[in-house]
């Protein structure tokens, strides 16, 4: 870190600390050196990236590049984007100059202003301030998003003035110039307009901003970060070849490459307590099923896989499913609620518009019987791994022939446990919950069973009014 114990307070006592003047670049590649060898966690809750994406985004950072990450929505690239500054110095000086668009290093000015301050003014009286890290990182989305907002435009206020149109004062200076010394982002790069894309390539390119054909030759110092859908970078024409080839790394981020680390995702990031005064216990299997919905969405053919499904999903779903068996607890008096199968037909209301229906494959099916149908593949998936491991005769055999069971989300655990007076020992060990000494567990595992078994085309199921009626025959 290029960091005093003191900091000055102006150019005179900046020159004898021994700060030295480095480039961003310089700044974060020295930072990440010393964070990586001193074994440093380098992006602290991010999951499932430690052998694919992050080593990608160190040799990137090593290497000095302005970096793209590209992928689906939902794979972490803006929050990825986001950690890079926890790389930069604490703080940096700047030049204490009212109304100067940039923060100047006080050791290479690149304004007018800044070359004029530093030239004529003692340096026991140029005073410093410092930038801290968290501010010198700014963020665009590309939609809607015009030259002037990131590149900058004529003042007409100073041209009224008299001021030349060529000359820097006249100019209002967008994002980027502002965050010379710092980090910018852009956000959904193929949405911007080409004329900003051009702008960038010759950022990029030259390190220096054009405006209405006036060069205004400053040696920028910024590193620029991009982020982008596959199904769009790669469509001809979205992306000027000029910017594409200027990119100095593309990072290719992805879902997660199993189930058990959609898991781990989904519980860092759902940020919902399951104590307190209602408390909820979840058991694995429905941790699984609800990771299982977003994978088989991914891999649906009724799915616009361009669109992709995001980890947003899956986080969305998990909060639903556990506030619909809280409701439940504080309902019914239940102290744990466990979540059932039946809590996923609440699914619907944290799923809307997260999912794009392919239209060509879908037949006009609306997003609620595509997200039931998906539900429907996962809860098959995740039984026929139960029952492949456990057999299928010991979980199911409590369940005869000719019966008809009623389950729902707000009916009491105490009349599933009418329905088992012995739960098969199988059943503690397969599910991993206890399943006969609890009765709202035994209830989640009832409702899995029996619509794991009409998923699997045993036993037919009819829903009405919240209730879902099995049947086995």
């Amino acid at each position: 870190m290029n960091e005093i114990t003191h900091r000055p307070a102006t150019l005179a006592q900046l020159q004898a600390s021994g700060w030295k003047s480095r480039t961003v670049k310089q700044e974060i590649c020295a930072n990440f050196q010393s964070m990586l060898s001193a074994g440093t966690s380098l992006f602290p809750g991010i999951l499932g990236y430690d052998h694919t994406v992050i080593p990608e985004i160190s040799l990137a950072l090593l290497a000095g590049h302005d970096i793209l990450f590209l992928g689906e929505k939902g794979q972490g690239k803006s929050r990825l984007m986001r950690m890079l500054p926890r790389f930069l110095d604490e703080a940096i000086p700047y030049l204490d100059l009212p109304g100067c668009p940039v923060h100047e290093d006080p050791f290479r000015p690149i304004t007018q202003a800044g070359k004029l301050a530093v030239a004529s003014t003692p340096a026991e009286e140029l005073r410093i301030l410092w930038w801290r890290r968290e501010d010198r990182y700014a963020e665009r989305l590309a939609p809607g998003t015009k030259f002037a907002d990131i590149i900058g435009e004529i003042d007409p206020a100073m041209l009224a003035a008299g001021t030349r149109m060529s000359a820097e004062d006249a100019l209002h200076f967008g994002l980027i110039p502002r965050m010379h010394r710092g980090i910018f982002a852009m956000n959904e790069l193929p949405e911007l307009d080409d004329l900003v894309q051009v702008g960038l390539f010759n950022i990029l390119e030259e390190r220096d901003v054009q405006i209405r054909g006036f060069p205004v030759q400053f040696d920028l110092d910024v590193v620029i970060l991009f982020s982008a859908n596959p199904a769009t970078y790669n469509r001809s024409g979205k992306v000027i070849p000029q910017l594409k080839d200027r990119i100095g790394s593309t990072i290719h981020t992805h879902y997660p490459a199993d189930r058990d680390a959609g898991i781990q995702i989904l519980e860092q990031e759902a940020s919902i307590a399951l104590d307190g005064e209602f408390p909820v216990v979840v058991p694995y299997f429905m941790k699984q099923i609800v990771e299982e919905i977003s994978r088989a969405a991914r891999a649906s053919r009724y799915i616009d896989h361009q669109s992709g499904v995001s980890a947003r999903f899956s986080i969305a779903n998990y909060q639903t499913m556990v506030a619909s068996a809280r409701r439940r607890g504080a309902v019914l008096g239940e102290k744990p609620a466990v979540p059932r199968i039946s809590d996923l037909g609440h699914l619907y209301s944290s799923s809307l518009g997260k999912l794009e229906i392919d239209l060509m494959s879908s037949h006009q099916m609306s997003e609620r019987q595509v997200l039931e149908a998906v539900t429907a593949e996962a809860i098959r998936t995740i039984f026929e791994e139960y029952v492949e491991q456990h057999g299928l005769e010991q979980i199911t055999q409590i369940f005869a022939r000719g019966v008809k069971i009623e389950v729902g989300d707000m009916l009491p655990s105490e009349q599933y446990e009418q329905l088992l007076k012995r739960v098969p020992p199988v059943w503690d060990k397969a599910f991993e919950v206890n399943a006969s000494g609890d009765a709202a567990v035994r209830a989640s595992c009832v409702e899995f069973v029996l619509a794991g078994l009409h998923a699997t085309e045993k036993i037919s199921r009819a829903q009405r009014h919240g209730i879902v009626t099995y049947e086995i025959e």
